[in-house]
């Protein structure tokens, strides 16, 4: 037996033979042609019928993993559509006389090391992004079509590193788990694994070589570790493993319709996050208690231009119905830092995840703001709904949010159009809100702790920077003590305070959250029933004592 050790990005046991991923990536002759006008021709077919399949992708991965985990799809038909690429293409085409392909292999080394080599980390992950698109251009020239597993059998996908496109195409039917040499835990592939509940492994010290490829083998997700070739005992104890997670994924099936109230009775708001309106499938069947946070950034994200009232108002209209008078907390965009949005033409920054972003955006563009705030009022007539702002840091900023309502309300009751009356709280995830809390809660009617962001700010370290996972401790005191602090200053001046970051799933702190009092936690919705569990289990008057 060999084992090897990872980085666990979803808990689970897998048992099943393993098989390497063959990204099946091309050798690419440089070939001299008579006709460049032909060759632009057929590099304009291949990103047409390459901007098809990323579409039927991105429905795909709509259905399985929601709308929010399926925007990388939409942003790889934008990045293929890009001009600075498509003009690299074609000069290389025209000035040496060369093949389609040859032309599209050259922009795609030359885009991804010059990705490869910004400062900012969000640019460098648009390295991998480049290759992917680059790789489904010259397949479509080619002719080639693979989905790199070659299996019959449900299987452990090994492999160095897989894009999110890969992730989705798989046949979810045929994959046990995936085990990678590389990746981030907060990389897309990472995220869509927790989404679709696969058992995973990155960072993994494991060589894919003929010793490892179509072995018997175990993934233990909850310790980070394959075993190779199991002995007999470790096959034994992981099949009783398996089997106690079996029977537990059964009987919290069982907590469905149950209240979510603890032993003594206190009872807290257990709500999920959303991307969009077609996750609603997902947070019904979970059996949410609401909404409490839905990214309306990603409306934003899906357009060639800004999305109008009336679009907005629409999907807005359908999530406060469908949710038929449960809570549904919508966060005012967040665009910015790692979720650009071409035609807001923010500009490079150098350091963007404290740049132009968020609130700021909105107070300076407020005519935009506005506009989403119509559409926000105009839906809360048609169910319980409730407005996040995020990334506040001064009292100032609640208070110039508050004078932009009350201009929205007024012009909606001058055009005599019905409108509801929303509760409006802000997102605490920053040290600043963190230490302006008690002022903060004389403005607003709950507060929402981004613990993603706050954890990154407060301990200096950039969330989406794979080489800093080690440093990246959302368990640290410091970060406890401000979620601590947030619960007790919201509580002075009587307002609610609930979490909605990554923080809120981890079921390790789940009673620490309890007994600091906290009255809502919204996770994604495969986490609900868990929770509820440990809610229902729960005296919080004892975990005080």
């Amino acid at each position: 037996m060999k084992t090897y050790y990872g980085k666990s990005v979803f808990n689970g046991i897998a048992i099943g033979k393993t098989s390497i991923y063959q990204k099946g990536e091309q050798q690419v002759k440089r070939v001299k042609v008579e006709d460049a006008g032909s060759e632009k021709k057929r590099y304009y077919a291949a990103t047409q019928q390459a901007i098809e399949e990323l579409q039927l992708l991105y429905e795909k991965a709509v259905k399985e993993v929601g709308e929010a985990n399926a925007a990388i799809f939409e942003i790889h038909q934008m990045m293929i559509q890009d001009d600075d690429y498509k003009e690299s293409v074609e000069n290389i085409i025209d000035s040496q006389q060369v093949n389609a392909e040859y032309a599209v292999a050259a922009t795609g080394d030359n885009f991804s090391k010059m990705f490869a080599a910004m400062d900012d980390e969000y640019m460098r992950g648009r390295a991998a992004d480049v290759k992917d698109i680059s790789e489904r251009l010259l397949n479509v020239l080619s002719g080639r079509h693979k989905d790199g597993m070659g299996t019959e059998e449900p299987v452990i996908i090994l492999a160095d590193d897989l894009a999110p496109s890969e992730t989705v195409q798989m046949n979810k039917d045929m994959v046990l788990s995936f085990v990678t040499v590389h990746g981030s835990v907060n990389s897309h592939t990472a995220i869509l694994a927790r989404t679709m509940g696969i058992p995973a492994l990155i960072s993994t010290d494991i060589k894919l070589d003929d010793t490892v490829d179509g072995k018997l083998a175990i993934v233990d997700g909850s310790k980070g570790v394959i075993y190779i070739e199991p002995d007999k005992e470790t096959m034994a104890v992981m099949q009783e493993k398996q089997k106690k997670e079996q029977e537990q994924k059964e009987l919290l099936q069982m907590l469905k319709g149950k209240p979510d109230i603890t032993l003594d009775g206190k009872e807290i708001k257990l709500y999920a996050n959303i991307g969009n309106s077609k996750d609603l499938a997902t947070v019904i069947q979970n059996d949410a208690g609401g909404i409490g946070l839905f990214r309306s950034e990603f409306l934003y994200l899906e357009k060639d231009d800004y999305p109008t009232e009336e679009e907005q108002f629409a999907v807005y209209k359908t999530v406060a119905e469908t949710m038929a008078g449960k809570q549904v907390i919508i966060r005012t965009l967040d665009i910015g830092a790692d979720k650009q949005c071409g035609y807001f033409q923010i500009g490079e920054e150098d350091n963007p995840a404290m740049g132009y972003r968020a609130i700021r955006i909105c107070l300076d563009r407020p005519e935009i703001f506005k506009t989403q705030l119509r559409a926000l009022f105009r839906a809360s007539a048609y169910g319980n709904i409730a407005i996040m702002y995020p990334m506040i840091t001064s009292v100032w900023e609640v208070k110039k949010i508050k004078e932009i309502v009350q201009e929205v309300k007024k012009e909606l009751e001058e055009q005599n159009i019905a409108f509801g009356s929303p509760s409006q709280g802000i997102m605490i995830e920053t040290p600043a809100a963190v230490m302006t809390s008690q002022e903060l809660a004389k403005e607003v009617e709950f507060f929402s702790i981004g613990t993603n962001d706050l954890t990154q700010y407060t301990l200096a370290v950039d969330r989406q920077n794979a080489k800093l996972d080690s440093f990246y401790d959302a368990h640290h005191p410091a970060v406890l003590s401000m979620i601590r602090m947030v619960i007790e200053n919201a509580h002075k001046e009587g307002i609610w305070a609930g979490i909605c970051g990554e923080l809120g799933a981890d079921l390790d702190l789940t009673q620490e959250f309890l007994a600091m009092g906290i009255d809502e936690l919204s996770v994604s919705p495969g986490r609900i029933l868990p929770i509820r569990k440990i809610i229902l289990e729960t005296n919080v008057g004892e975990l005080k004592r």
